[in-house]
């Protein structure tokens, strides 16, 4: 199987694989502010996996991704914002569309953008996870290994960490609302 890859494809896999280490740590954790901290860092190596599949809708809304997150946590619940995120969103995959594929990488960022400026806790997990999915059709499609591994494992620990929110917020209600900031 390598031996039918070229390099910038063995080294997107590999770069896909770091960003699975830094999802899997975000998603496991209980708190949202590190969550967001970690996704920052799985993005930048998501953007470079990408680009090395050469997927530039995806590489550029990865990208984006990054600022979506500080202006998430700094905007939260602002309509205004989250929807100029979402136009900035849509202007750059018409300027880097390459084929339908690339509805994928649209579809992950609404629900991503969404679910960073309008939820928080389990919401925001379930919409994260929908966004996960929609990055891993895009990771099959275009042949990405590690990435189509490092999201599914995203799907799956958002999961875990929803069952241990619930639990957790039928033991100690004052806990959970105090590690979401209500």
């Amino acid at each position: 199987m390598f031996s039918e890859m070229s390099v910038t494809d063995i080294a997107g896999q590999l770069v896909s694989l770091v960003a699975l280490g830094f999802c899997i740590v975000g998603f496991a954790s209980k708190q949202d502010d590190r969550l967001m901290v970690l996704l920052i860092s799985a993005n930048v190596a998501f953007a470079i996996q990408f680009a090395l599949f050469g997927s530039w809708t995806a590489a550029v809304l990865s990208l984006l991704v990054i600022g979506r997150i500080i202006l998430a946590r700094r905007y939260l619940g602002n309509w205004w914002v989250m929807l100029a995120v979402l136009g900035v969103n849509l202007v750059a995959a018409a300027l880097t569309w390459r084929s339908p594929v690339d509805y994928f990488a649209i579809a992950a960022a609404a629900f991503g953008t969404v679910g960073m400026f309008m939820l928080r806790g389990i919401p925001m997990r379930l919409m994260l996870a929908a966004a996960a999915s929609a990055w891993m059709l895009n990771n099959l499609v275009i042949g990405s290994v590690g990435g189509t591994l490092a999201e599914g494992m995203v799907v799956i620990t958002n999961f875990i960490t929803i069952f241990r929110l619930v639990r957790m917020k039928r033991r100690y209600p004052e806990a959970v609302e105090k590690l979401n900031g209500s």
